[in-house]
Order: structure tokens, then C-alpha cells, then sequence
């Protein structure tokens, strides 16, 4: 194991930023001080550069098994740490979904062979399998998933009685994709009727719409406080949504939290004109409104956790008509980088991003020792140099699924360099191959 001593970085953690030096040692960070000398170590010079924690994406999809022609845990977690994500939680709807401890655990088995980022799994829950769903382990799998409406890989759990026994069953984090599944039907239809399977993009988010997400998002909340479940919203898509939450009692004692991810903070409806089905997301990405109210309630804290739902599909299978054209894109490189884009023009703090993308994740999924720059923790580090512009396009993606919607998008700043438990995993665009990260372990 190689010890790293950082020099000089500007450190930003828990609401600060401050310049100090930092020293990694057998996996963790042992010591942060403002001049650190240690002659056994590969220094750092990070003068002038940014050290964040790495980002823990709470919602990621990275198809293996059985989608790998789109994206597998190797290539997505490679892509996730030269973007600065250092830890995932993966998705279930996966072929086979991971719908048994069997078939959970097989992915399990996978992740620890293969990804180069620390990784866990989610349990998927059905209108059928509550007895495999209570068997989940709650310190080595990170909750349960269910989707209220149908997405990728249809898992939809419409049954309101199995709902009601799932919220009441289980004491881990429930995690839901919410939209009203009638509503959408209504409004495809309606659209087919007139255009046939052709329907034009900027429809999307009218078949998807404000009213098909709040309907869902409220039910859930309504259950998830009759049964005291604890209840994690994913993908807020409207300003709509985001007064069902609340910001008057610490994170802590929330039992019920709320994520918004990239492209909803980035994109508008104004996108769908240039960028077409390569921002066709569910939910869909929706009005200037929507989105300067998501920023709103993540600034004042309704909204808890940034993350990015990665979901690679190929050009191929964007390039269908608007019915056969799946939803979702690949995200996990450029989330941090985006978000910085809005530190550089005073939309948020760079302390802010790091509460909700590094900080707030650990807390709310209550996992061991990460999220923080704090000795005694897993040094899973991101070192950004904020003066290196560079345009993302085709030759620089990562991705398996080789497009990225950010393509053609000046940033400007670079992630230089990520630590995965201490080991420095990705240098100036070459990666370490030789080591694999851990599984995330939750203190519950």
C-alpha cells in the first residue's frame, strides 16, 4: 500500500474550506495538518487545486447483468471515478432483476471482481416477493427500490395492499421512482392517437407530466407516514414536488428524504429542441420553473442528496421513435464537473455540493466511515484543478455506451486526480487497473 501526502490542497468539508495538508496511509486518511513532513510518502503538490471527498452516487444503473451491450460495472465505475465518484448504489432493474438474495448477491459477486469505484446494491421490490424482500441484510445492502411507475426493465409495484405491507414490513430505506403509471398511459395514448408512435420530444414532459409525479410523490409520503416507513424519493422532477418536504428538523431525524439528480438541475424543456431523445429521461426533464425550484429546495435543504440515476442506452436505441426510445443517459463523469460549472457561476457553494453529493449520502444510507475528509476515514478523495477548461466530446467519454448529453460543453474545471481507500486510482486521465473497491458497509 502506498502512502500519499496532499500538500496544500484547498480541503472543503462539513461547511468549510480551508488549506491544509493531508497524508494517506493504509487506506485512510491519517493525518490532516497544515504542514505535514513525511519523507516515506509520494508527495502531492496540490497548490492552488481543490480536495473534495469523493462523491457517493446514491442511484446508478450500470446494466450488468444481462444489458451489458450498454454499459457494465467495469467500464461505468471507471467512468465514475474519472468523474470523481468514489462510491455507487446500483439498481436493480438489471436482466435478471435483482429481485431475490440469489440474484442480488450474483451482483454482489460481480461488483467485487470488477469495479474499480466502491459499490452496493438495491434490493427490488414486486407486486410478489415480500418474503425475499424482508430477508435483506440492512448493514451489507443498501435498501429497498421500487418503482411506482414503469421505467426501464418494468418493474412497477401497483398493488396498494403490497405496498402498504412492504412500508409496514421493513425498517430499511425505501427508495421510489414516483409517477402515476394511469396518468401516463392516459397521456401516451392521447399523443399516439395524433402522432402515432412518432411522437415529437418536446411532448415528453407533458405525457410525463407535473400532475403524473405529484400524484405518485404525495401517495408515497401519505403511506410512508401511516406506517412510519422510512421513505427516500428519488429524482425530483418538479418545484411541484418539493413542498412535500421538510427543512425544519435536522437530516438526522428525517424519516423521509429527498434526491435530485444532474440533468434536472442542468437541462430545461427549452433542450429538448437541440438535444432530442438524448435527454429523454423518466421523469421527464421539465420546465425553467421546475428547475429554478429543484435549486430552491436543494439550497434551502428540502432536498437532502445531488445524484445522477446513470442509465446508459446506445445511439442506436436513442435514435427510435419517441415510443421505442428508451429514457436516461449516461451521467456518472460529468456530475461533479457540472456541478462545479454551477459554483463557478454563483448558483451554489462549492460547500453546498459537497453537503448534498458526498456528506448527506453517507448520512442518510448510514455508511461506515465515507463521505467526509476526516482522519480515521477511507481516504476516497478528488483532487479538481478549477482553471483546466476542456470540452467534453466523443474522444474523452468514457462511457461504454461511447455519447455523452453534456457533448460539446466547455467546463472549466478538471478532476486530476481520484482515491479510492487510499489507493490513487485515477492520475491525469491513466487508471489504476490492478485494485477493486469494497463493498459499502452501513452502520445500522
Amino acid at each position: 500500500m502506498m502512502k500519499y501526502l496532499i500538500k496544500n490542497a484547498q480541503i472543503v468539508n462539513e461547511g468549510k474550506t480551508f488549506v491544509s495538508d493531508l497524508l494517506i496511509e493504509n487506506e485512510i486518511i491519517s493525518k490532516i495538518s497544515e504542514n505535514i513532513t513525511d519523507t516515506d510518502t509520494e508527495i502531492i503538490d496540490a497548490t492552488g487545486k481543490i480536495l473534495i471527498p469523493g462523491m457517493i452516487d446514491d442511484q446508478v444503473h450500470f446494466r450488468e447483468p444481462g444489458l451489458t451491450h450498454k454499459a457494465n460495472i467495469a467500464t461505468e465505475s471507471k467512468a465514475a471515478i474519472a468523474g470523481g465518484i468514489t462510491s455507487f448504489i446500483e439498481m436493480p432493474n438489471t436482466v435478471p432483476q435483482a429481485t431475490t438474495q440469489k440474484l442480488l448477491e450474483e451482483k454482489f459477486e460481480i461488483a467485487s471482481k470488477t469495479s474499480y469505484a466502491n459499490y452496493s446494491f438495491m434490493f427490488g421490490g414486486t407486486n410478489d416477493n415480500l418474503e425475499e424482500l424482508l430477508k435483506t441484510d440492512s448493514k451489507n445492502v443498501a435498501g429497498i427500490k421500487l418503482f411506482l411507475g414503469s421505467s426501464t426493465g418494468n418493474m412497477l409495484v401497483d398493488n396498494e395492499e403490497v405496498l402498504k405491507k412492504i412500508f409496514s414490513s421493513t425498517k430499511m430505506l425505501i427508495s421510489v421512482h414516483c409517477e402515476d403509471e394511469q396518468t401516463i398511459r392516459k397521456n401516451t395514448q392521447k399523443y399516439k392517437d395524433q402522432f402515432g408512435d412518432d411522437i415529437p420530444i418536446k411532448y415528453h414532459p407533458i405525457i410525463r407530466s407535473e400532475e403524473a409525479c405529484y400524484l405518485s410523490s404525495s401517495k408515497a409520503i401519505e403511506l410512508a407516514k401511516e406506517t412510519g416507513a422510512r421513505l427516500h424519493v428519488f429524482h425530483l422532477s418538479t418545484e411541484k414536488e418539493t413542498h412535500l418536504f421538510r427543512n425544519d428538523i435536522p437530516l438526522e431525524e428525517k424519516q423521509i428524504t429527498a434526491e435530485v439528480c444532474v440533468h434536472h438541475l442542468w437541462f430545461t424543456d427549452k433542450d429538448y429542441e437541440q438535444k432530442g431523445t438524448h435527454i429523454k429521461w423518466n421523469p421527464a426533464v421539465k420546465t425553467q420553473k421546475d428547475r429554478d425550484g429543484l435549486w430552491k429546495a436543494l439550497l434551502d435543504d428540502r432536498i437532502d442528496i445531488i445524484a445522477t440515476d446513470h442509465a446508459p442506452h446506445t445511439l442506436d436505441e436513442k435514435a427510435n421513435v419517441y415510443t421505442k426510445a428508451p429514457s436516461g443517459g449516461p451521467l456518472v463523469q460529468h456530475a461533479v464537473i457540472a456541478l462545479l460549472e454551477k459554483v463557478k457561476e454563483g448558483v451554489v457553494s462549492i460547500e453546498k455540493v459537497v453537503e448534498k453529493a458526498c456528506h448527506n449520502p453517507a448520512k442518510i444510507f448510514k455508511i461506515e466511515n465515507r463521505g467526509y475528509i476526516k482522519e480515521g476515514y477511507f481516504a476516497d478523495l478528488v483532487l479538481i484543478d478549477p482553471k483546466d477548461s476542456w470540452t467534453v466530446n466523443k474522444d474523452n467519454v468514457l462511457y461504454k455506451c461511447g455519447w455523452s448529453p453534456f457533448e460539446g460543453e466547455e467546463f472549466s474545471n478538471k478532476i486530476t486526480h481520484t482515491f479510492v481507500n487510499g489507493n490513487l486510482m485515477y492520475n491525469n486521465g491513466d487508471f489504476n487497473e490492478e485494485i477493486k473497491g469494497k463493498r459499502l458497509v452501513f452502520n445500522r
